[in-house]
Formats: C-alpha cells, structure tokens, sequence
C-alpha cells in the first residue's frame, strides 16, 4: 500500500527536483487516490470536520474549506462514475452539475468512462427544484433515488422533466445497500458520496461504505452542528484504517479503508 505520509505541504520532491519541493498535481493525486481495481462496486465518502468534530458550520460545508481541500474534492469527483448526494445538501450547497475535466480526460477515456460523473440524488420526499441547472443542464443526466412509495405526483413531474427516477426501496425511504447496488448494476461501480451527515450516516448503518477520505480542517466551530456522520448507530463500531495522509497548511489530508 502507497503511504503519503509524512508529506508536507502536498509537495513532492523527486531526483529532477534537486530536492526542491513542488506541489504535487492533479495526475498524482489521482494516483494517490485511485480506486481499488477489479471491485465491482466500491462507495467512497468525501466529508470535511472541524477540530472539535462539526462537519457543518451553519448548514455548509464550505466554511471549513481550503483550496487544497477543493483540489481533493475535484481529484475525487474526477475517478468517480458517480456522486451520491443527499437532497438536503443539494438544496443548502447550491449543487450543480458535475463538469469534464481536461486533467481527468485521457485518464477516464482509459477507463471507460464519460467525460464527468453522474450526480444521483437521494430523496424520500422528491421535494427538489427541477428547474435548476443540476436537472436542466447536466454533462451527464442526473438521477433520482428514491422509494417505491415516494409521491407519485412528484416521480411523474420528475419524469416529465427529463429526469430519470429509480426506485431503491419498497417504501418512501431508500435503502442505502440498494441503492449503491442498483447504481453499480448500471455500471456506476466507482462510487463517491458527498454526503450530508444523513446520508453518510445511513450508508455506514447500513455497512456499505468501503472508504472514508477525511479533511481535518484546523478549525473550531463550537455550536451544535452534526458530525460528518448522523442517525442510525451501529451495533459493534466499524473499523477502517488509515491508507494515506496528507497535509497543507495545518489542513490534514487523510484516506481510511473498511478493515
């Protein structure tokens, strides 16, 4: 296994370097983070936490930031086939579509994926703005996950639009193990998941997530927000460990795997 650590400041020093340090591009850190060959479907998450343990501060993510955590953010959603998002992050992030990627281009070629990743929303309620680009102006369509049981007003206005809804279980809720699967059935096995805690919460109840890339963002926010990862609690703890760390600018870097 490739170790990134100690690394400092995402540089990286070769013998054409002379020693000098560079920041390490977007190929090598596509390499770093690759994922696992021959899975038929693996579910990795991208979340960021303050120190003392926020993974939000008033509603977003994007306060506890860096631009090195936004290259990584980009590194990850340029490997992924899909994005799993939660309906809620949708709404309080502004998501848009996921974009192509000139970096990423002959690398994804080489897979044989599409010029950018699918977004999949996940929604028991289908209480989202169809008229915003992330429905209207996609690379590539965006889906819906819901249940079996969701509005059928909603599905059908869903639909009308263009968009194409799948149902991952008999109720109004989606089942986090059917849903990653019926995405891998698709061939969208490289999966990422953006979260919210919710989300992220549910996939872990459900012993789904393969890998965790965390950002230590140093940062204390107090306040009563969620951690990265909220609801259900799991019988006996999951244990994963750690495949590499990086750091930049007191940011850490981190990437654990489901022992």
């Amino acid at each position: 296994m490739r170790r990134l650590f100690p690394v400092t400041d995402m540089t990286a020093s070769t013998a054409s370097d002379q020693g000098a340090d560079r920041e390490w591009s977007l190929l090598e850190l596509a390499d770093a983070y690759a994922y696992p060959e021959g899975e038929e479907l693996w579910l990795r998450a991208n979340m960021v936490s303050s120190l003392d343990g926020a993974g939000q501060h008033e509603g977003r993510s994007q306060p506890l930031s860096s631009d090195a955590d936004m290259r990584i953010f980009g590194t990850l959603r340029g490997l992924a086939d899909v994005v799993v998002v939660g309906a809620e992050t949708v709404r309080r992030e502004g998501y848009r579509p996921a974009r192509a990627r000139e970096a990423f281009a002959a690398r994804r070629a080489a897979a044989g994926q599409g010029p950018a990743p699918a977004v999949a929303v996940v929604t028991a309620s289908l209480g989202l703005d169809l008229s915003a680009p992330l429905f209207t102006e996609p690379l590539v369509p965006t889906l819906v996950l819901t249940g079996a049981g969701a509005p059928s007003d909603r599905v059908a206005a869903a639909r009308a639009a263009g968009v194409e809804v799948l149902f991952a279980g008999e109720g109004a809720a989606v089942d986090p193990a059917r849903a990653a699967a019926l995405l891998a059935e698709r061939g969208l096995r490289r999966q990422l998941t953006e979260g919210g805690p919710r989300l992220l919460g549910q996939f872990t109840a459900a012993g789904v997530l393969d890998e965790l890339c965390l950002t230590l963002s140093p940062t204390m926010t107090a306040g009563d927000a969620q951690r990265i990862a909220h609801g259900p609690s799991v019988e006996v703890p999951t244990r994963f460990g750690l495949a590499s760390l990086l750091e930049q600018d007191g940011f850490l870097f981190s990437r654990y795997r489901r022992i």
